[in-house]
């Protein structure tokens, strides 16, 4: 008989990250285990592709930010679930699908970012509050349709109901110091520059604002400051990751997920993203801790993805971008 030749041991990945924001984990998972890691960085279209491949993909692993595009390649039966005691020790409820379809790696939260000069301490402090009259001409933010946006629109729905969430773009829309536009660090720019006192973006933005040489006068013009749903906490959101239907090489995947929820993993992902890692006990980088402790909103995050359409449908009738 002919002797076949060992199958080389590896993982095949798609991604919505920069490949260089993975190299840290990857290149640690090779080196813990031997199994090489091939990544597939696209920049959108995901569940097309998976569809499109259908059972010959050679994806074993996806992984993104953002609970509505994870949870989209869930919906689509694009993955499998996955159990393990090492993921559910690594991983808390809020953070991973009831069924083992996804699990969170990194959270970041959803915050407000308040000019040192123009906003005093303890001004800010609900989500509700952005929509009072006093921030008239104060408050600056990307599009109402972004997904990051969407996410804490579907949170005031899940807190206050339909109704009152709409009401609360509305009161959002009428503070606008300009029509929503750029992404989270063109508002801090806005803030830097006189155009607006606060806007809403996420924490790791003030991270890579201070490692620009450009943008760090515009992240030392603002502070941090983590407003609370009335009854909850903070809003919060995730990259994550899901097993592939058609994963080929299933077991080296579901070893990779366990490694990307261990404490070792999280604590590199966060360091190189500026996010807060999630399994117990692990610590954020130095110069994220410096940003203050808050309460991160209980809510699972597969509740908030499936009240998008309706965070969609109330962004859309109040005109929140026009």
């Amino acid at each position: 008989a002919i002797a076949m030749p060992a199958m080389a041991q590896e993982v095949n990945l798609y991604s919505y990250r920069q490949p260089e924001l993975l190299a840290p984990l990857t290149d640690a998972f090779t080196e813990e285990t031997g199994i090489k890691v091939n990544v597939a960085h696209l920049e959108d279209g995901m569940v097309e592709r998976l569809k499109a491949e259908g059972a010959r993909s050679p994806a074993d692993l996806v992984l993104t930010v953002d609970i509505a595009r994870i949870y989209d390649v869930v919906a689509n039966d694009l993955t499998q679930p996955v159990q393990s005691e090492t993921l559910e020790q690594n991983v808390p409820a809020a953070f991973h699908d009831p069924d083992g379809h996804w699990w969170g790696l990194t959270t970041r939260a959803r915050i407000v970012y308040a000019s040192k000069e123009r906003v005093a301490d303890g001004e800010v402090t609900t989500y509700e509050d952005l929509a009072d009259p006093k921030w008239k001409g104060r408050i600056c933010t990307r599009s109402g349709t972004h997904p990051y946006n969407l996410a804490l629109v579907s949170a005031m729905i899940h807190h206050n109901g339909y109704d009152a969430a709409k009401e609360w773009a509305e009161g959002v829309k009428a503070t606008l110091a300009r029509k929503p536009q750029g992404n989270d660090r063109a508002q801090v720019k806005g803030i830097w520059s006189g155009e607006c006192d606060i806007s809403i973006g996420n924490t790791y933005y003030m991270g890579a604002m201070l490692n620009d040489p450009e943008q760090k006068e515009w992240a030392d013009s603002v502070r941090i400051v983590f407003p609370t749903f009335e009854g909850g906490g903070a809003h919060m959101n995730i990259s994550g990751v899901a097993l592939t239907k058609a994963a080929p090489n299933k077991e080296n995947a579901i070893r990779m997920m366990e490694f990307l929820t261990s404490p070792k993993a999280q604590e590199i992902y966060a360091e190189a993203n500026y996010e807060y890692p999630i399994a117990p006990g692990t610590e954020p980088a130095a110069l994220v801790k410096s940003w203050g402790g808050f309460t991160p909103d209980e809510v699972n995050l597969t509740d908030l993805a499936k009240l998008r359409p309706e965070a969609l449908q109330i962004i859309q009738s109040v005109d929140f971008d026009g």
